[in-house]
Parts: C-alpha cells; sequence; structure tokens
C-alpha cells in the first residue's frame, strides 16, 4: 500500500516562490493587518520536546523570527496523541498570534476518536507544509533480525512476542506498524508512547524492540551499533543510511511518511495566512535551515495554502480509508 506524500507539484515553484517572496512579504493587504506580527506569536508543538515535530517548528520558526523581526514561541502541549495541542490553536483567536505545528496524526483525529472539541479540516487552515521524511524500522541489537525479511520470519514463528513501540495511538508510527503488520500477515504488540523521545529511551533500554522511527532522528544510534536499521518506508536508498533497503523490497509497495505542517485557526484572515507562508517559503532559501534539513533527510519543498490544503485532504483520505479498513479505533 503506497502512502505517496508527494504528489505532483501545483502552484509556484522553488525560482517562482522565491521571485515573488519581496511582494508577498510586504503586500499591502497584509501590512494593512497591523504589520503583523507585531508582538511575540506562539507556536503550539502538541508533542514533547525532541520529537521530529518540535525539532522541524524550532528549525524553521527560529529562521521565520530572523525574517519577521519578532519573537516566535514554542509551546509545547502534548497529550492525547496530538489532540490537546491541536483543540487549544483550533479553539484560539483567529488573529495570526497562535500557530499550530502539528504531523500526520492531525488528519486522523476525525476517525480515530470521538467528541472531539474540533475537526480539524473544519476548524483549521493548512498554511505550509514544512517536512516530510521516511521512518526507519529501528530494532534493539538484542532482536534477532538483520532486516526485514528475517523480521517477518521471526515475527511468523513466534507470534505476538515482539514488542513494538510507538510514539503514540494514532500516530504515524503507529500506523505504518499496523499497515505493515498487516500486508506482512504478522503480529506484533504497539506499545503506544507520549511521543518519539520517550519511545526511544525504552528501545535503547530493549524493554521494547521495534520501532518505526522517523529517518532524522537515530543516526548516532546506528552508527554507534545501539540500534539496528532493517528497512526504511521510503523510496530506494537514503543518503544519509544507503546500507538500508526499503521495505518495500520486502513488503511490496509499502511506503509511509512522517510530514509536518502549519496551521492557523479557522477565520485567520486571508492576509495573514498570506503572510506566514511567504516567511516560511522565505526560510527555506536560509542556508543554515537547509543544511539543518538535509542532514537530518527530511525532504521540505516550496508551497503554497492550497497545496497543503490539497496535500492535507490527499494524505486525510489515504489514512482515513486505512484506518476504517482495518477497523483501528482508539476511544
Amino acid at each position: 500500500m503506497s502512502l505517496n506524500p508527494l504528489p505532483s507539484r501545483r502552484g509556484l515553484g522553488r525560482r517562482g516562490i522565491l521571485a515573488a517572496l519581496p511582494g508577498l512579504l510586504a503586500a499591502p493587504a497584509v501590512l494593512a493587518q497591523g504589520a503583523w506580527p507585531n508582538r511575540p506569536v506562539r507556536v503550539v508543538v502538541p508533542w514533547p520536546p525532541g520529537g521530529t515535530a518540535d525539532i522541524v517548528a524550532r528549525i524553521f520558526f527560529a529562521a521565520v523570527a530572523r525574517h519577521a523581526g519578532q519573537a516566535f514561541v514554542i509551546e509545547n502541549r502534548s497529550g492525547a496523541t496530538g489532540t490537546i495541542g491541536a483543540a487549544n490553536v483550533a479553539q484560539a483567536a483567529p488573529d495570526g498570534y497562535t500557530v499550530l505545528h502539528s504531523s500526520t496524526g492531525l488528519s486522523l483525529d476525525s476517525v480515530l476518536f470521538t467528541n472531539l472539541p474540533y475537526l480539524a479540516q473544519r476548524d483549521l487552515v493548512p498554511v505550509f507544509r514544512t517536512i516530510t521524511v521516511p521512518q526507519i524500522v529501528l530494532a534493539h541489537p538484542s532482536l534477532a533480525a538483520q532486516n526485514a525479511a528475517e523480521l517477518v520470519a521471526l515475527a511468523k514463528r513466534a507470534p505476538g512476542t515482539i514488542d513494538a513501540a510507538s510514539a503514540g495511538n494514532g500516530s504515524v508510527q503507529h500506523l505504518a506498524l499496523e499497515l505493515f503488520a498487516r500486508e506482512a500477515g504478522i503480529s506484533v504488540n504497539h506499545i503506544p508512547y507520549r511521543g518519539g523521545a520517550p519511545a526511544y529511551t525504552d528501545l535503547l533500554a530493549g524493554r521494547v524492540k521495534l520501532y518505526f522511527g522517523n529517518a532524522n532522528g537515530p543516526g548516532a544510534y546506528l552508527r554507534e551499533g545501539k540500534l539496528h536499521g532493517l528497512a526504511h518506508t521510503g523510496r530506494g536508498r537514503l543518503a544519509a543510511f544507503p546500507e538500508i533497503a526499503p521495505l518495500s523490497d520486502t513488503v511490496p509497495g509499502f511506503e509511509t511518511y512522517e510530514w509536518n505542517g502549519v496551521f492557523l485557526p479557522k477565520g485567520t484572515p486571508e492576509a495573514i495566512v498570506a503572510r506566514l507562508n511567504a516567511l516560511l517559503n522565505a526560510v527555506l532559501a536560509d542556508a543554515e535551515v537547509a543544511d539543518k534539513l538535509r542532514e537530518q533527510e527530511l525532504l521540505a519543498e516550496p508551497n503554497m495554502p492550497q497545496d497543503f490544503a490539497a496535500f492535507f485532504q490527499q494524505q486525510s483520505t489515504r489514512w482515513q480509508g486505512f484506518v476504517r479498513e482495518a477497523n483501528i479505533r482508539l476511544d
């Protein structure tokens, strides 16, 4: 089952966006909003510090602050698989001073949970997709598997004996694990955590044996032999880990990615949406930001609000279809 995060490019390409930035950043309609931002902006990350969404938010918004001449303050509001932070932003004043930087799980809230105080597709406005990144199937060295084929064989010999972590119920790490188990015809024990950082803690200690970790996280652990990389969920070979084969070599067609993106509350003036999008696109031309993203296998491309909205809808449709088909419920 392929979940391609990179549909055909729409809107402006990199050159077009960068050429248009001066006008976007100084458009009269934007300046009419009181030269937004004219005070600090709160950026809510609905996951704990140290995870991908937190790291990416800090990379992007530190640079956005330099471009805007105003502080963008990261606030981690984790819990309930990202829904606490998302609800906080969805219910905030639509004035541009409360921003959400969330991830793949946001596209699944409406099918995984009941009685939420918001609906992402109704109450949040997509502004900009910051990154996409494949996962690496990480194993503690005590697990008797050196690659994906051996993992599948081990799981079939001893069904239900492998404890596998995720960054939380409904996270892409959870759903990639469920999809892998379904497509490979195996059974593993899902152990949810409150984010990627605590999942790594128990994986490194051997309390769990498997984790679909985002490719930007485990470099040092792999180089030091503290973890083994059995496969990755993208295409071809990863520049940073060319020795790790794609999971699709073992499970044909398998492909999953984490994505991160920026949202504002519904009702935020279009001029502010355009201004924030322009600032985030401008960040992509920052050499320091580009280097940090490249070092961590994080793919970032210029995009406009309508591009991200179409992508968000595509991902929501595909993942929600899988959740319904697999009958996954969290409450």
